[in-house]
């Protein structure tokens, strides 16, 4: 990004600011808005769909083998009076992640944020690590996400605006102890930079930001050899709850977040300060 003096000087006219509201409630309300978020059976995901519900926005909930997501979905409907709608696919297969990107936007007429949540995590050492679990940790947790970018971004191309949300993981950050875990953490390193590439390739049409979750209480959360080590690093001292996550995806997937992208929020009761 380095130049001259003289490129430098090269005047230069701004983009015009979005025409959003100027009252701040406005601002983080989905009316009118849709969001597909993977993983949304339980945890994180279906804490952002209810977010998102309860802000007036429909949701698309993917999910692969939990259909505990079709109730729900039911459930925010009744609830709040949104549509809703679950849908089965598997992220890490291209042709069904981009079926499924069709089917939504047939079944909404568009797309405006994809948070790409889904996840899983095989918590050995390298040296106790079949290759098969390596394989399919990347293949979930980036290749995945690379997929639903990929056939989301296309949409949002086609639409001239779209919001991307990459779930990550404080493991993008630091090492965990006392668990080793180096091809979880190498899978989150990888869509964290990922994120922040599409946020520039992206910067006509699309918005792109990431969210790294420290320990929250849920199956992804800190299991037996970790909890006390999460309690003891942890400045708060101990897990989050979801409902302390809802409105942080509230607000990246909201016109509130408007000037944001290319970011990597990290929410972990301050785990990786010490």
């Amino acid at each position: 990004m380095s130049m001259t003096v003289e490129e430098a000087s090269v005047a230069r006219q701004p983009k015009p600011v979005p025409n959003t509201p100027t009252n701040v409630f406005e601002q983080l309300s989905m009316k009118g808005k849709v969001v597909a978020i993977t993983g949304a059976s339980d945890g994180i995901g279906f804490a952002v769909a209810e977010a998102i519900a309860e802000a007036g926005g429909s949701v698309a909930l993917w999910y692969h083998s939990n259909d505990a997501a079709i109730e729900k979905g039911k459930g925010l409907e009744k609830t709040f009076g949104i549509k809703a709608k679950a849908y089965q696919v598997e992220v890490s297969t291209p042709e069904a992640v981009e079926k499924g990107v069709e089917q939504v936007v047939q079944d909404f007429g568009r797309i405006d944020c994809f948070v790409a949540n889904a996840g899983m995590a095989i918590s050995k050492p390298i040296l106790e690590q079949t290759i098969e679990e390596y394989r399919t940790q990347f293949k979930v947790n980036v290749d995945g996400v690379f997929f639903c970018a990929k056939y989301a971004g296309a949409v949002f191309k086609k639409q001239g605006f779209g919001n991307l949300i990459i779930t990550s993981s404080i493991s993008a950050h630091i090492v965990n102890v006392p668990s080793d875990q180096p091809v979880y953490n190498s899978t989150k390193a990888a869509v964290n930079h990922l994120g922040k590439s599409l946020a520039r390739e992206w910067r006509d049409f699309a918005r792109v930001n990431i969210v790294s979750p420290g320990f929250f209480d849920t199956k992804m959360g800190a299991g037996p050899t970790a909890i006390n080590e999460a309690y003891r690093m942890t400045p708060l001292g101990r897990q989050g709850h979801v409902k302390e996550i809802k409105g942080l995806y509230l607000y990246l997937a909201s016109d509130a977040s408007s000037y944001q992208t290319g970011s990597d929020t990290i929410i972990d009761g301050g785990y990786v300060l010490p």
